[in-house]
């Protein structure tokens, strides 16, 4: 087993050197991968991206498209064949159709390859002709970039901390209940396992409504063609001081470390060692929303996100030596059409507030990170109405019903943020059940009926910028 790891290691390698130099000397590749935690908006992120690269009309934050130097833009065929296509032209139709709907959300890894002519700046812009540019984006769910954390730990370290950390949350308590029946059980049989997981999946499917994010193993979600597998049926038990080499615990504890040898090992070997710039989309809205254990559990789990990542400059002899490494992460609130832009300032702060940690981790390690709060697509117009004798800046836009149908027109004032973020994570850190000195609300909205020009993509909130830190520098 340790030659053929280390052969594999050898191979990958002399792979990863392949592609550094025919990216160096021919045509450069951008590896973007694109992730978040469920109703983040990875999918409607990826798909206004790739139509406002096309068409670049709303792109004047970016450099290259400002100075004129992109001559064209054109989707290619993805260069592994193995991995599902990003259904871009789908996902665009629903947004762009008479009565536009949100495409479905992302439920495994897809990848779209997007390639640019670029003619160079400077001296060398006259003496050279266009060189093509590819970029591929690499969408994944952020649940499954949570299982590269269970990689250094053992069975017994995951169900201690995991069974810690949800004891005080009411979706727990039937899941904790089972377990009890549970301990010491010497002898068991298939449907032992599976009411364990049932149990356990079904905490989680509550956790994830009631707002919690750190939803461990990710692919219990989102089971795609492992449903039913044994590596997908097991759950967190109390320790056993000497449990029994043929009992239950033992057999979980063989069933976790097959997921993680199995699932997780392959998405770190096949995708996510690859990239080397990094969009990481956050509902921040949506847990200020849910409350203080909401933030701060979305907290927590950038943390865990964030410490998956390789960060450092990706120099010539690095990638030949250590391999690819992640030199531009993005922290990305999103949803910021939810707001008036009067307090955008506000959400970026925050957000920088809450991966403060990992990012001065990146920034020691020679990554460069940037935090904004941004809007794949522009769901809303601001309005300012009169209320109680002064001005209300609010959003007004067409309500998504819980049937996920179009509704009526309303406008919502969500509340205040408070410009320092520590009014925000201070009470989320203590733990407690409520906002004391404010009330936030947040709206779902269906996205707003488009009527594009030629040239134009679908309206954003600064997503040229996020184009900037990306890409900017490689085109």
């Amino acid at each position: 087993m340790v030659i053929g790891r280390l052969a594999e290691g050898v191979a990958r390698q002399v792979e990863s050197v392949g592609d550094t130099v025919s990216g160096a000397f021919f045509e450069p590749v951008i590896r973007l991968g694109v992730t978040g935690l469920a109703r983040s908006g990875k999918t409607v992120f990826i798909t206004s991206l790739v139509a406002n690269l096309l068409d670049r009309a709303r792109m004047p934050g970016l450099v290259a498209q400002a100075d004129g130097r992109i001559t064209t833009a054109f989707l290619q065929p993805q260069p592994d064949d193995t991995v599902p296509r990003f259904e871009y032209e789908s996902h665009l139709a629903a947004l762009t159709s008479a009565s536009p709907h949100w495409p479905e959300s992302t439920r495994a890894v897809s990848e779209l390859r997007l390639s640019f002519k670029v003619r160079p700046g400077g001296l060398l812009g006259g003496l050279q002709g266009p060189r093509v540019v590819h970029l591929d984006i690499v969408d994944y769910p952020g649940e499954w970039l949570l299982d590269l954390g269970l990689m250094d730990r053992s069975y017994a370290e995951w169900s201690r901390e995991m069974l810690d950390r949800i004891a005080p949350r009411d979706e727990a308590a039937g899941f904790l209940g089972v377990i009890e029946g549970f301990r010491d059980k010497g002898s068991w049989e298939e449907t032992d396992a599976q009411t364990l997981a049932r149990a356990y999946t079904g905490y989680l499917e509550g956790a994830r409504l009631a707002g919690y994010s750190d939803l461990t193993p990710g692919r219990f979600l989102l089971p795609g063609e492992m449903a039913g597998s044994p590596a997908l049926t097991f759950a967190p038990l109390r320790p056993e001081d000497r449990p029994a080499r043929r009992g239950l615990w033992r057999e979980m504890e063989r069933r976790y470390d097959a997921y993680k040898s199995q699932v997780a090992k392959p998405f770190f070997r096949d995708h996510f060692a690859r990239i080397d710039r990094q969009v990481v989309l956050v509902d921040t809205l949506g847990a200020i929303h849910k409350g203080p254990r909401a933030m701060e559990d979305l907290r927590q789990t950038l943390g865990d996100i964030l410490g998956a990542f390789r960060p450092g400059r990706n120099r010539f002899l690095s990638r030949l030596l250590m391999g690819q490494r992640v030199e531009k992460i993005l922290f990305a609130a999103t949803k910021a059409d939810h707001l008036h832009h009067s307090q955008h300032s506000a959400l970026t702060g925050i957000m920088q507030a809450m991966v403060r940690d990992a990012v001065d981790r990146a920034k020691f390690a020679g990554a460069q990170t940037q935090a904004m709060s941004i809007a794949s697509i522009r769901a809303t117009v601001e309005e300012t109405l009169q209320h109680e004798g002064g001005p209300l800046d609010c959003v007004r836009g067409t309500l998504l019903t819980p049937e996920g149908t179009r509704g009526r027109m309303a406008a919502m004032y969500p509340g205040e943020l408070p410009e320092d973020p520590a009014r925000l994570l201070n009470p989320a850190r203590a733990g407690q059940d409520r906002w004391l000195d404010g009330e936030y609300g947040v709206m779902s909205f269906a996205p707003a009926v488009l009527r594009l020009k030629p040239g134009e993509g679908p309206p954003h909130i600064r997503l040229d910028r996020a184009a900037q830190f990306l890409l900017g520098d490689r085109l």
